[in-house]
């Protein structure tokens, strides 16, 4: 479960490509998707044909061009992440909520974990695609998705439902934090280090979803 992502291929006019090679990094940027959907972000690259976008609270996301149809300059940058008022509700401040807090329930996790893991895995983006096949909100892996008989991995519900559960049994082998980093490199990499790998990707990754739990 790789934390950079590639997301799948849309349409894009050769203008709108010319013009996002041209733009340099800015200190702040909105994403348009050819969907529709809008993305803050600190900036973007671009590096082996595809889009970089550098994520407000650390880590990136690698798009295909396709998807972005224009990425224009924020007039407002993004703040860091703070904490909600007692009085916001789940709904309030992240997407499928209600889906997560089911989930959450129904399997006995914490959904503020599984919250952050969908905020570092894929940046609640439910088409995120990464190089080597992870797929979908939480990221699962075909093995993984084939093991819950996931058929639509890209299916908020059900990619949630399998991420939670292959998470769960982790974590019954598992510390948080060494969990955490077998959900990001794989069981037989904390087995073979005996803890969290000494991958740079992974203990980044296993930071990032530690400090977005403690928020």
């Amino acid at each position: 479960m790789r934390d950079r992502r590639t997301l799948p291929i849309g349409v894009l006019l050769a203008g709108v490509l010319l013009s996002l090679v041209a733009v340099g990094p800015a200190s702040a940027e909105i994403v348009i998707f050819t969907s529709g959907r809008t993305m803050s972000v600190r900036g973007h690259r671009t590096q082996d044909g595809a889009i970089v976008l550098d994520l407000p609270d650390g880590g990136e996301i690698t798009c295909d061009r396709a998807l972005v149809s224009e990425i224009r300059p924020d007039e407002m940058p993004p703040d860091p992440v703070v904490a909600q008022p007692a009085v916001a509700t789940a709904a309030d401040l992240v997407p499928y909520a209600s889906i997560i807090d089911q989930v959450a329930a129904r399997q006995q996790m914490d959904p503020r974990l599984i919250r952050a893991v969908i905020a570092v895995e894929s940046a609640y983006v439910p088409e995120a695609t990464s190089p080597k096949g992870a797929m979908g909100l939480m990221q699962i892996m075909p093995a993984t998705a084939r093991a819950y008989h996931v058929r639509n991995p890209y299916d908020p519900r059900a990619n949630i439902e399998a991420g939670v559960r292959h998470l769960k049994v982790l974590l019954q082998r598992f510390s948080l934090r060494e969990a955490l980093a077998a959900y990001n490199a794989g069981e037989a990499a904390v087995d073979r280090f005996g803890g969290i790998p000494p991958f740079p990707e992974t203990q980044n990754y296993v930071a990032r979803v530690l400090s977005r739990l403690a928020r």
